[in-house]
């Protein structure tokens, strides 16, 4: 496994958001290759927030998720992004519960956002660094930078009403 950090989250040139993974120094990744991984639009706003600690007016699924293990008495030791399989990313969140260690399947983008939000070491299996790894100036991204995106997503906050979401 290549220990990482999320580099940031990002808009590709056909406006898709894009978690970028940087491997931490040391490691056996080469210098300058990131893991861009691919995910929707409100997991990309929720690492953000989590990322820049930004406050919500109601809590997020995430911060919701980070509450319940924590009143289960569990904490996220890890998570893992095993595999890449067909074009889809694999993840495991590795929990410590009083019953013992228990590995949670995931999606990626939900697994670093429960990262995010408890400081818990993200890493990423050399094999999908091999296939998957870029240069780090390989994909064009959005120039806008994160905090730009924090207060956009505040200000569909501040104006989402539920009748919206209704079909």
């Amino acid at each position: 496994m290549v220990p990482v950090r999320v580099l940031g989250v990002a808009l590709d040139s056909a406006q898709q958001h894009v978690i970028l993974l940087a491997p931490l120094p040391g490691s056996s990744v080469e210098d300058g290759t990131v893991l861009p991984v691919w995910i929707g639009p409100p997991e990309a706003m929720s690492i953000l927030v989590a990322l820049e600690g930004a406050a919500t007016p109601r809590p997020l699924a995430h911060d919701l998720m980070v509450v319940m293990l924590r009143q289960l008495s569990a904490s996220v030791e890890r998570v893992q992004v095993t595999r890449l399989t067909e074009g889809t990313f694999y993840a495991e969140i590795h929990l410590r519960t009083p019953q013992g260690p228990l590995i949670i399947d995931a999606r990626p983008s939900d697994a670093i956002a429960l990262a995010a939000r408890t400081d818990a070491p993200i890493a990423v299996a050399e094999a999908v660094f091999a296939v998957a790894g870029v240069p780090e100036g390989a994909v064009e991204f959005d120039a806008r930078g994160d905090d730009d995106r924090v207060e956009e997503f505040r200000r569909f906050l501040d104006d989402v009403d539920p009748e919206d979401f209704q079909g």
